[in-house]
């Protein structure tokens, strides 16, 4: 992967790199998990919305209706 960065943004991962020891690829890859954790949970909850929003009142469960014992059994 090749990936075109701001000069200062390329300057101050430089020196975090060399601060810590670590290269700068590994501080790029831990920024792309965080973005990628944070776009997935954005657009499940995204989608479960538009799901909860079209979904008939006659199918919808009462949280006191629910059996949360007999969950995952």
């Amino acid at each position: 992967m090749n990936l075109r960065i701001d000069e200062s943004l390329d300057h101050r991962l430089e020196l975090l790199a060399k601060r810590t020891g670590r290269n700068k690829a590994f501080y790029a890859a831990v920024a792309i998990e965080g973005l990628l954790d944070y776009q997935e949970d954005y657009f499940l909850a995204k989608d479960a919305l538009v799901e909860f929003r079209y979904v008939d009142d006659s199918e919808m469960v009462l949280h006191e209706d629910v059996d949360w014992d007999a969950l995952g059994q």
